[in-house]
C-alpha cells in the first residue's frame, strides 16, 4: 500500500514535474476526502437523531436541532401520521420503482444521443421513510372555504438508486432533505370529493444534502459540490418553491388556473435606513480591534437583494429602499442578515426576522430592532404594506421613483409558431437554402422555444418546451411598474437550439387601463412570425395602496420581530451578493426638492397627455419630437422668455411641460430624453464668437436617487464644416474645474454629418450641492486624421450650473 501512494509521487519527479502539482492534488485529496467523511457524519449523526429522538431531546440538544412542535404550541406533533407513513412506505417504494424503470429511464434515453445506454441498476428506496415534525393549521387568517397547512418534513433517507451511461455508474447512497411544505385544500365543497383541488409548494427553498455514489462521487470535489447542489435546489425551487405551485385537481371540470397563479397578497417595502452599535469584526495581527464595513442582505422567499457596503462605519447610514412580492401571508417573513465584507470570507454581525403578518396589519412600522445572534447591534427599519387594489386613481407617479403598480403576466401558451426563422420572415416565407443536410434535418424539426418577458430592464425567463409548435409553458410572473401610462411589456419567443426569434409582441401598459378591471385575457398576434401566429397571455395590472393604519389597533412595532428557528447561512457572503434592479436609494430631502413640492400643481389639461400612446415608446425618441408634439397639443402656448444675449442667435422653441413620467432608478439606464421632467430654461451660454457655428441640444438633469448629474446629449444641426471632405462630429464633455482624462466623457463618432444625432446619456456622481459649483463645458470636435491640418474643434458651450435647478432638469438648443 506504502508503494501505491508513492507511485504517483515517483512518477511526477519521472515527467519532471514540479512539487506543486504534487502539494495540488494531494490538497484537493484531502478536501474531497473531508466533505466525503463530513457527508457521512452528517448523515449517521441524522439517523442517530431520527431513531432515539425522546433520548436526544432529554439530552438537551441546541435549539436549532429540536423540532417545531418543542418551540410553538400551536404546532402539533402528528406521530399518528408517522405511523401511517411507515406502514405505507414499502408499498410506495415499489410504486416508485415501477415508475423510474418505465417512465424516467425512456425520458432520459429520449433527450440525448448519448443517453440512449441509460439503465437504472438499483432502485431501493431502503428503510428510512420520511417523517412529518410537525404540522401547523391556519383557521383565523384565511378564507372559510380553504384549509391551510404547514408541514415541516424531514426525510433523512438511506436509499439507493444506481445507473449505468456508457459503461459509467453513477448512484446516490443517502438523501437528507427538511423544508416546510404548505398544503392548501381549496375550494371546499357540499358533496365527495368535499375537496376541489390539492396546491403543494414549499414557502422556502428546502436544504438537500446528497451523498454520491460511483462516478457521480467526483461531484464532492471542492468547488465542484457547491455547484452541484446549488443547481439541484435551484432545479427543485423553479418548481416546488414559492411563487410556483403544483395543483392537483381533485373534482372534473375543476377549473384550477386561479389556484395555480393566485394574486398576490401584497408589497412589502423596505426602507433599510440605519444601524448603530455593531459588532468589530475587522482585527490587525489578530489583537487590535479595528471597525467593519457592514452589508446588508434581505430576504423574502427567494428573492435576496444586497444593500451597498459602509466602508469602516459601526454605525453605518444606508437610505436604500427593497421592494418585495408577497405570495403568503401569513408563512413569509422578512429576513435581513448582517455581514462585514472582507477579501476572504465575510464574517456574520447578525440577524433579523420580521413578521410580515404584523405588518400587514400596522400598515407602517418604524423602529429600531435589536439584532439576534451577535452581542450588540440594532437596525433602524421602515416597513410599508402595500395592498394591491384595483382602482385607476392610485396610479399617480411617485416623486422618488418607486414602483407605483405591479404587473402579474400568466403565461399560457403558444399557437402556430414556425419552425425557425427562415419559415417565415415579417409573414412572408423566406427563400434561403440551407445545403447541409444535417443542419436542414435540425430545421424541420419543431422548435424547443421559451419566452423573455421584458418590462423596463428587468428580464424574465420563461422555461424551455421542447419540439412543439404549440408550446404550453403554464407560468407566472411579476414585475414592478413605475408609470403605467407610459411603459410596455415586450414579448420575445426565442428557440433554444438556435438562438433565433421566431416570434415578438409589445403590449402598452395603457392598454389595461382601458378595461375596468385593468386586466386582459386574450390572444396576442405575433410579429415576425407567421400570419396565424398568436401567444396566449392573461395580463393583470393593480396599483400599489398604502393604507392608512389602524388608530385603535395596538401595533406589534419591535414585538413584530420573531425569534423563532431560521437558518442562518453563516458562510462567505460573497456567495450570496445578489444585485437587484428594484433597488433605488432614498435620498434626504434637498431644499430644491422641497420648494419644487411646495409649487402649485398645473392643471392637468396643460400636462403632456402620454394614456394616448397606441405603440411601444421608442427609446430613441428625441426632445425635438416631444416639442413637435406638444405644439400641436397646446397652441394656445405662448414663445418662452427670450435667451440671453449672448445666445440671441438660438431660436426659440416650444416651452416643455412638465411629464407625468418621474424617472426610475430602474430606467435610468436606458432613459430616453422624453422620461424627464423638462422645462425651457436660460443658460449662461458662451461660444466665444459671433458667427453661429451650428447647434447642439442638451438634456440635463441631477437624479437625487442615484446621486449623480444626467447629461443627454440628443444631437446637433447645422455645424459648420472645417474642410471639404466633410466632417466626423463627437461630442466631448467636461464637468470644470475637473479636467483629467479619466473624468472625460465622449460620444460615439458620426460619420460625414453635419446633423448627427446621439442621443447618449452620460452621469457624473457628484453630490447636488459639488454640482452646483460647477460648470458644464461640452465642445463638438471633428475626428480628423493624425496628420491633418484641418481645424478640430467646430464649436463648444459652457453651461453655469448653480443658476439652474437641476431637480426640475431642463432641455434645450
Amino acid at each position: 500500500r506504502a508503494l501505491l501512494w508513492l507511485g504517483p509521487v515517483y512518477l511526477a519527479g519521472y515527467l519532471g514535474l514540479s512539487g506543486s502539482w504534487v502539494l495540488l492534488a494531494l490538497a484537493l485529496w484531502l478536501c474531497w476526502g473531508l466533505n466525503r467523511r463530513g457527508k457521512r457524519d452528517r448523515l449517521a449523526a441524522a439517523f442517530a437523531l431520527l431513531e432515539n429522538e425522546r433520548e436526544a431531546v432529554c439530552r438537551g440538544l441546541a435549539a436549532r436541532h429540536l423540532p417545531a412542535w418543542v418551540h410553538f404550541p400551536d404546532v402539533e406533533r402528528v406521530e399518528w401520521l408517522n405511523k401511517v407513513l411507515v406502514q405505507a412506505w414499502p408499498y410506495f417504494g415499489t410504486i416508485m420503482e415501477k415508475t423510474f424503470k418505465e417512465v424516467l429511464e425512456p425520458k432520459i434515453r429520449a433527450k440525448s444521443v448519448h443517453l440512449k445506454t441509460c439503465t437504472f441498476t438499483k432502485i431501493h428506496f431502503g428503510e428510512k421513510c420520511p417523517r412529518i415534525n410537525g404540522i401547523k393549521a391556519y383557521t383565523k387568517e384565511i378564507d372559510r372555504r380553504q384549509v391551510t397547512l404547514d408541514l415541516q418534513i424531514c426525510y433523512i433517507g438511506d436509499c439507493e438508486i444506481h445507473m449505468d451511461i456508457s459503461k459509467f455508474n453513477l448512484g446516490v447512497k443517502g438523501v437528507q432533505l427538511y423544508g416546510t411544505l404548505r398544503v392548501i385544500l381549496e375550494p371546499l365543497l357540499t358533496d365527495a370529493p368535499f375537496v376541489g383541488a390539492v396546491t403543494l409548494f414549499f414557502m422556502q427553498k428546502p436544504h438537500l444534502e446528497i451523498n454520491w455514489a460511483g462516478m457521480s462521487n467526483l461531484l464532492d470535489v471542492p468547488g465542484i459540490n457547491v455547484m452541484s447542489d446549488s443547481l439541484i435546489q435551484d432545479f427543485i425551487a423553479a418548481r416546488l418553491v414559492l411563487p410556483n405551485r403544483i395543483t392537483v385537481p381533485l373534482k372534473k371540470n375543476m377549473n384550477i388556473a386561479h389556484l395555480r397563479f393566485p394574486v398576490p397578497q401584497g408589497v412589502i417595502r423596505v426602507h433599510l435606513l440605519e444601524a448603530e452599535n455593531l459588532v468589530q469584526k475587522d482585527n490587525f495581527l489578530g489583537a487590535i480591534r479595528g471597525k467593519s464595513d457592514p452589508y446588508a442582505l434581505l430576504r423574502v422567499g427567494t428573492v435576496q437583494y444586497r444593500s451597498k457596503t459602509v466602508s469602516r462605519d459601526l454605525n453605518p447610514i444606508w437610505n436604500e429602499t427593497f421592494e418585495f412580492v408577497v405570495h403568503e401571508v401569513p408563512g413569509q417573513d422578512l429576513e435581513v442578515d448582517l455581514y462585514d465584507e472582507d477579501p476572504d470570507k465575510d464574517d456574520f454581525m447578525g440577524s433579523l426576522l420580521i413578521s410580515l403578518v404584523d405588518v400587514m396589519n400596522d400598515r407602517i412600522v418604524d423602529e429600531w430592532f435589536p439584532l439576534s445572534k451577535t452581542t450588540s447591534g440594532h437596525l433602524h427599519l421602515k416597513l410599508e404594506w402595500l395592498s394591491l387594489v384595483n382602482d385607476q386613481e392610485k396610479l399617480h407617479e411617485d416623486k422618488k421613483g418607486l414602483s407605483t403598480a405591479i404587473l402579474i403576466v400568466y403565461l399560457d401558451s403558444a399557437f402556430n409558431l414556425p419552425k425557425n426563422h427562415f419559415e417565415y420572415s415579417n409573414g412572408e416565407c423566406g427563400t434561403k437554402k440551407i445545403k447541409n443536410n444535417k443542419y436542414l434535418k435540425k430545421m424541420e424539426r419543431d422548435p424547443s422555444s421559451f419566452v423573455l418577458l421584458t418590462v423596463g430592464n428587468k428580464t424574465q425567463k420563461s422555461k424551455t418546451c421542447n419540439f412543439s409548435k404549440d408550446p404550453t409553458w403554464g407560468q407566472a410572473f411579476t414585475f414592478f411598474v413605475h408609470s403605467a401610462h407610459s411603459q410596455s411589456l415586450h414579448i420575445e419567443i426565442k428557440d433554444k437550439e438556435r438562438d433565433s426569434a421566431l416570434g415578438t409582441s409589445v403590449v402598452c401598459l395603457s392598454h389595461l387601463l382601458k378595461d375596468p378591471n385593468m386586466t386582459l385575457d386574450q390572444r396576442f398576434q405575433l410579429d415576425h412570425s407567421s400570419s396565424d401566429s398568436f401567444i396566449k397571455m392573461k395580463l393583470v395590472l393593480r396599483a400599489l395602496n398604502v393604507e392608512e393604519p389602524d388608530s385603535q389597533r395596538v401595533k406589534a412595532g419591535v414585538n413584530a420581530s420573531r425569534l423563532g428557528p431560521m437558518h442562518v447561512t453563516e458562510k462567505a457572503g460573497n456567495q450570496q451578493k445578489f444585485s437587484s434592479p428594484q433597488v433605488s436609494k432614498v435620498p434626504p430631502m434637498s431644499k430644491d426638492s422641497a420648494a419644487l413640492e411646495s409649487l402649485p400643481k398645473k392643471d392637468s389639461g396643460e400636462d403632456l397627455d402620454t394614456k394616448d400612446s397606441s405603440g411601444a415608446p421608442v427609446p430613441s425618441e428625441t426632445v425635438s419630437g416631444l416639442d413637435e408634439a406638444e405644439g400641436k397639443q397646446n397652441p394656445e402656448h405662448g414663445p418662452p422668455s427670450a435667451l440671453p444675449s449672448g445666445a440671441a442667435a438660438m431660436p426659440t422653441l416650444p416651452v416643455l411641460q412638465e411629464m407625468r413620467v418621474a424617472p426610475s432608478v430602474t430606467s435610468l439606464g436606458s432613459l430616453p430624453s422624453s422620461c424627464f421632467e423638462l422645462s425651457s430654461s436660460n443658460l449662461d451660454i458662451h461660444n466665444g464668437t459671433e458667427m453661429p457655428l451650428g447647434e447642439i441640444q442638451l438634456t440635463v438633469r441631477y437624479a437625487s436617487i442615484r446621486q449623480s448629474l444626467v447629461v443627454l446629449v440628443n444631437g446637433c444641426r447645422n455645424l459648420v464644416p472645417s474642410s471639404n471632405r466633410g466632417v466626423d462630429p463627437y461630442v466631448r464633455i467636461y464637468l470644470l474645474p475637473d479636467r483629467r482624462w479619466t473624468s472625460r466623457k465622449k460620444t460615439s463618432v458620426k460619420k460625414k454629418t453635419l446633423n448627427p444625432q446621439y442621443d447618449e446619456k452620460f452621469e457624473f456622481f457628484e453630490s447636488l450641492e459639488n454640482v452646483k459649483k460647477r460648470t458644464l463645458d461640452i465642445a463638438v470636435k471633428n475626428s480628423r486624421p493624425f496628420i491633418s491640418q484641418e481645424r478640430k474643434e467646430l464649436g463648444k458651450v459652457r453651461i453655469d450650473l448653480s443658476r439652474e435647478d437641476l431637480i426640475k432638469g431642463f432641455a434645450q438648443w
